[in-house]
C-alpha cells in the first residue's frame, strides 16, 4: 500500500528553459489545492545537499508564470554522483519532512532521480524541461516552443540584412545531440538549407543546393545548422570551405547561443507547464513514482523514467521532406 504523501519537494536541474518557474508555479497550487506542504529546493541536487530549503505557498509563486528561467536557481552537482553527496541529500530532505519529489529538468536531471528513487525509496516524478525537446515519452518540453519562436524571430532580422547585402548567413541554434529547433525553426523562417545531426548532408552536396540557390536567382541564403551537426568540424570552419568554393558567395556566422533559452514563455509552455505540474502533484497523490509526465498527442501521459532516459526522441521525416520541397 502506497503511503501518503503530506510533503513535496519541487526542484529545477540542468540547462534552464522557459516554462520552468510556470512549472514551480503549478506544482506549488496544485500541492496547496490538495492540502499538501510543498516546500522550494534552490540550485537543484546541488541545495539538496546542501539543505537549501524555503517553504512555498500559493501566493510565493504569483507573477512567475510570464518569466523565463527558474526562480529556484539551477546547479550541476558532482556531489550528488557520489553516494555519500546522495546520502546527505536524503538526510536532509528527511529532516525537512520531504517525502517525495518533483524534479524539473532534463535527462540527466532524470539519472539522479532515478538513482536516488533507487537507493532511497522516495517518490519521484519528473517534469522535461529543456529546449532541445531530446527526451522521449513527450512530443514537446517545457521551452521548446518558447525557444523556436525565438529563432525565428531572430532568423527574421538576419534575413533583413542578408537581403540587402546579397549574403549567405550561417545560423548556428542550439540542439548538441537533436536537430528538432534547426528542422522546426529552418522551416519556419524559410531556410535554404538546415544541418542537422540526424542526417549527414555532406560538402559536396551542401555547395550543390548553394549553388542551385544561386542559379535559380536567389540573392540571398539563410543556411541554419544545429550546434551539433557533423557537416565540419564547426560553423567557422564550414564558412571557410563554403567560401574557398563558392567565392561569389559573401558569407557570414551569426551564433544565437544562449539567448534562445531565455525570455518569456510562450502561452503553450505556459499552458504545458501548468498541465505538467498537476499531473505530476496528482500523480504522487495517487501512489505512482519514477514517472515522466509528459505530453503525446493532445493528451498528458506517464513515461517510466528510466524509459524517458534511455529513449531516443525521433526526428520527423515527413519534415525533412517539407524542408526540402521549402528550399526549391
Amino acid at each position: 500500500m502506497s503511503k501518503t504523501i503530506k510533503r513535496i519537494g519541487v526542484l529545477t536541474s540542468g540547462g534552464d528553459s522557459p516554462g520552468m518557474n510556470a512549472a514551480i508555479r503549478s506544482v506549488v497550487r496544485t500541492c496547496a489545492y490538495h492540502n499538501i506542504e510543498c516546500v522550494g529546493i534552490y540550485r537543484g541536487y546541488q541545495g539538496m545537499i546542501e539543505g537549501d530549503f524555503k517553504e512555498m505557498g500559493p501566493r510565493s509563486v504569483n507573477n512567475i508564470v510570464n518569466k523565463g528561467g527558474t526562480i529556484l536557481k539551477s546547479a550541476r552537482s558532482k556531489d550528488f554522483m557520489t553516494p555519500e553527496g546522495r546520502q546527505k541529500a536524503f538526510s536532509n530532505i528527511q529532516k525537512a519532512g520531504i517525502d517525495s519529489l518533483v524534479v524539473i529538468g532534463g535527462d540527466g536531471s532524470f539519472t539522479g532521480a532515478e538513482v536516488f528513487n533507487s537507493e532511497f525509496n522516495i517518490p519521484i516524478m519528473g517534469i522535461p524541461g529543456t529546449i532541445d525537446n531530446d527526451i522521449y515519452g513527450t512530443s514537446f518540453t517545457l521551452g521548446y516552443d518558447t525557444a523556436l519562436n525565438t529563432v525565428v524571430e531572430v532568423i527574421d532580422k538576419i534575413r533583413d540584412t542578408a537581403s540587402s547585402h546579397n549574403r549567405l548567413f550561417f545560423v548556428e541554434v542550439m540542439g548538441r545531440d537533436a536537430g528538432h529547433i534547426a528542422l522546426n525553426a529552418g522551416i519556419g523562417a524559410g531556410a535554404e538549407e538546415i544541418l542537422i545531426p540526424e542526417e549527414d548532408l555532406g560538402l559536396e552536396r551542401l555547395l550543390d543546393s548553394l549553388k542551385k540557390s544561386k542559379a535559380s536567382g536567389k540573392s540571398s541564403s539563410i543556411v541554419v545548422i544545429a550546434e551539433g551537426d557533423k557537416i565540419g568540424k564547426n560553423v567557422f570552419e564550414l564558412k571557410d570551405y563554403v567560401e574557398a568554393n563558392l567565392p561569389e558567395y559573401d558569407v557570414r556566422v551569426s551564433v544565437l547561443g544562449h539567448m534562445q533559452r531565455g525570455g518569456a514563455p510562450t502561452c503553450f509552455d505556459r499552458v504545458l507547464a501548468s498541465r505538467l505540474g498537476v499531473k505530476a502533484v496528482e500523480s504522487l497523490i495517487e501512489g505512482k513514482s519514477n514517472f515522466m509526465v509528459g505530453i503525446l498527442g493532445d493528451k498528458i501521459t506517464l513515461t517510466p523514467i528510466d524509459q524517458a532516459i534511455k529513449g531516443h526522441s525521433e526526428i520527423d521525416r515527413e519534415l525533412l521532406k517539407v524542408a526540402d520541397i521549402m528550399s526549391t
